[in-house]
Formats: structure tokens, C-alpha cells, sequence
């Protein structure tokens, strides 16, 4: 189950072991839904200084931001170099990597976590449900990158182009696990400056698997959500509390 569902959605399924493991929580379109400041062009703003990695982690959404919801730091096997990641067309390389802990384009600086929903509980459910319910959970891999100059317009530019030229699908490979996606679709979630809400559909062994990915910029800092359930039929909606969470704390 691991490899299959980091083939279709680019993102470990440790993101749920380790979730029910218990791991120390964080203290502290044409395909495209976008939004965009009123009458500013995003390669019209003026050329920024990139965060560093310790600032960025300062940004990026802690426990104390979502209630519901657990918070982990993103671990060294959660997390790949970009170079790892690819897709066999191209323009389609900005999801793979939005979907995959990276941040897209060429980032000075990154910080990654792992969000899960916390299940309802069910005293009445067997040991069998409840494993069930952990494994239906919904995880999202939060990544937030800082640019220089005009570094996270072109990165987000790039998302945006991916969303239209990869509606068909494309091929992803991560690490040495190949999958295929099969659709990407619109979806309606705005956020930051600008914003895509995408619905990824990958082929599960024949079936299909359903992620959601979130990508939005806020000044020449881009952030990434990328979220996955292995509850039947796959996750339903995009993870809007982690979205607006991260875009209230970067303001």
C-alpha cells in the first residue's frame, strides 16, 4: 500500500504511518481557480529578498494554528531532492513537485510539514474500523519556498501553465516509483495573491485515486498543499482550513 500510494499521488504514504504512529506533534483554470491582486501583473512586482529556511519555519503553520487538526515536522524520508522528481512531460514537472514536498521552480529556501485531520471518534467502532478511519484520514503535505526577485511569480506562472497543458495527464516519477495521472482538474479554493486549486486524478492499480493540490503565492513566498485519503473513493474536498491557516500567518 506504501508504494502504491506514493505512485499515485507523489507524496509517501509514511505521511500516514507515521501519523498513526504517534510521532511528536509541533508545538509552536482551463484548469486553473486563480486569484490575482487587482490591476498589479505578478512579474510587475518589485524584486523581493528570499526568506531563510529558519524564517520560513517560523511561517509556516504550527499546531497551535489548527485546531482539529495535528501538526508534524515533515521527516528526512518524507522529503526528496528535486531532481528526484519528474514527470515525462515537461510543463507537468510543476505539479509533480507541488505534490511532492518540493517547491516548484528554484527556490533559496524551503520548509515542509505534515498536517492530518484528527478522525471523529467512535467508541463503538471495532479494532477493524478504526484502523479503517486512521487510514481514511485526510494528510497534507504543507511546503512553503522563498524566492528571490521575481523567483515565486515565475514558479507560480508555472504551476498555473501545468494546470491547462496537463488536463490529459501525465506520467510521474518519484524516487523510482512510476505513476500515471490521468486528469487534472479545476477546483475553487483562492488564497494569497494568486492561487490554483487543482483535483488530480491517478491511476491506483486500475483505480482511480483522488488528491487535491493547493498552490498560492503571497509576496515571493509560494505555498503548496497537497492532500491525500485512503478512504474509499479518496479524499472529497481540498484542505481549506490548512489553506486559510497558512494564509492568515503569512498575512
Amino acid at each position: 500500500m506504501r508504494n502504491a500510494a506514493v505512485a499515485a499521488t507523489a507524496v509517501s504514504l509514511a505521511l500516514l504511518v507515521s501519523a498513526c504512529g504517534g510521532e511528536k506533534a509541533e508545538s509552536g483554470k482551463g484548469g486553473t481557480t486563480v486569484k490575482e491582486t487587482p490591476g498589479a501583473a505578478a512579474t510587475s512586482a518589485p524584486a523581493a529578498k528570499a526568506l531563510s529556511a529558519a524564517e520560513l519555519d517560523k511561517l509556516i503553520v504550527t499546531q497551535a494554528d489548527l485546531k482539529g487538526h495535528k501538526v508534524q515536522k515533515a521527516g528526512a524520508d518524507d522529503v526528496v531532492p528535486a531532481a528526484q522528481v519528474s514527470a515525462d512531460k515537461a510543463d507537468c514537472t510543476p505539479i509533480a513537485h507541488a505534490m511532492s514536498f518540493v517547491s516548484p521552480g528554484a527556490p533559496a529556501a524551503s520548509a515542509q510539514r505534515k498536517v492530518l485531520a484528527e478522525p471523529k471518534k467512535n467508541a463503538s467502532a471495532s479494532p477493524e474500523e478504526a484502523i479503517l478511519g486512521g487510514l481514511g484520514v485526510q494528510v497534507t503535505a504543507v511546503t512553503l519556498g522563498s524566492y528571490e526577485g521575481q523567483g515565486a511569480q515565475e514558479a507560480f506562472a508555472s504551476v498555473k501553465n501545468a494546470a491547462t497543458a496537463c488536463a490529459g495527464g501525465f506520467s510521474v516519477v518519484h524516487l523510482k516509483e512510476k505513476t500515471k495521472v490521468s486528469k487534472v482538474a479545476p477546483d475553487s479554493v483562492t488564497a494569497g495573491d494568486e492561487s490554483v486549486a487543482l483535483t488530480v486524478t491517478s491511476d491506483l492499480e486500475g483505480q482511480p485515486f483522488v488528491s487535491k493540490l493547493v498552490v498560492f503565492r503571497k509576496g515571493n513566498t509560494l505555498a503548496s498543499f497537497s492532500s491525500i485519503s485512503l478512504a474509499p473513493g479518496g479524499i472529497k474536498e481540498a484542505p481549506k482550513a490548512v489553506v486559510d491557516a497558512q494564509a492568515a500567518k503569512l498575512g
